[in-house]
């Protein structure tokens, strides 16, 4: 029996697994660039429990949860601004181009920017392979190893990383979250921004099914461009759909089979650095 969880705007699935750590939509942060704050709504609020008999003992244990993991991403960043070191949390679902974007990113970083990677799948060490030879130092979590196979990677689990990860040689942290369009977003991991890479051939309704992500994006990649001619997309209805559940959200277009608007996205990281 998964864990039912219904966010405040109403967006509800089921977990079938407990979560390790926690920062849901109900406790989401809603960051304000590299350096931003983090508003955050209260823990005690976890949805309608009613359905469990155990529902008051569930808010117990989840509160707890969710409090462990947001002490861990305070520490998290407490780490990273005491290294110097800005964390940038990259989200999407599988498949969407985060690895391509980041062999892109490197390639253009690595000779003025040193920068770090934490890369989060739940099995294999396929995406960390081809992330290497590009002078970046790399941390692989496997979610299936020791933390339940999670469908995320949350604040203790990057903790479990750092210790791989020489912070004083990095200016520029980059977490590539594990493949999904709703877990992901819920987990505050200590970053101090979030890019969210979205694919051309997902739709152009994906922000209102999947908002919580959405609106938990600093920057959307909106990656495949070079696609467009073969699709029938509207491109303009996406960014429209976009606004409606995050207005303040930069975009992008890029390519990472081309390379196109990859300068622009490397101009954005570079500007979140410190001095």
């Amino acid at each position: 029996m998964g864990r039912f969880h219904q966010h405040q705007d109403g967006t509800q699935h089921e977990h079938e697994h407990e979560h390790h750590g926690a920062n849901h939509e109900d406790h989401h942060d809603d960051q304000v660039g590299a350096g931003g704050h983090q508003d955050q709504v209260g823990a005690g609020d976890h949805g309608d429990m009613s359905g469990y008999q155990t529902g008051p003992e569930r808010v117990v244990v989840l509160e707890r949860i969710f409090g462990e993991n947001d002490r861990l991403a305070a520490a998290n960043r407490s780490t990273f601004d005491e290294a110097g070191v800005t964390a940038i949390n990259m989200m999407s679902s599988p498949g969407a181009g985060k690895t391509a974007i980041l062999r892109q990113t490197l390639a253009f970083l690595t000779d003025t920017t040193r920068v770090a990677i934490i890369e989060g799948d739940i099995e294999t060490s396929l995406d960390a392979e081809r992330l290497a030879g590009f002078g970046a130092q790399i941390a692989l979590l496997n979610t299936a190893r020791g933390f339940g196979g999670e469908c995320h990677l949350d604040a203790p689990m990057v903790r479990s990383a750092l210790a791989r990860l020489p912070l004083a040689g990095v200016d520029l942290l980059l977490i590539e979250n594990v493949g999904n369009l709703v877990c992901p977003a819920e987990f505050d991991v200590g970053e101090h921004a979030r890019a969210m890479i979205y694919s051309v051939t997902e739709g152009e309704e994906k922000p209102l099914k999947y908002p919580v992500m959405f609106r938990s994006a600093d920057l959307v990649l909106i990656n495949k461009i070079d696609l467009l001619p073969h699709l029938d997309y509207d491109l303009d209805l996406f960014r429209a759909n976009l606004r409606k559940v995050n207005p303040r959200a930069i975009t992008l277009d890029v390519s990472a089979r081309t390379g196109a608007g990859v300068d622009a996205w490397c101009d954005w990281l570079r500007s979140n650095l410190p001095g």
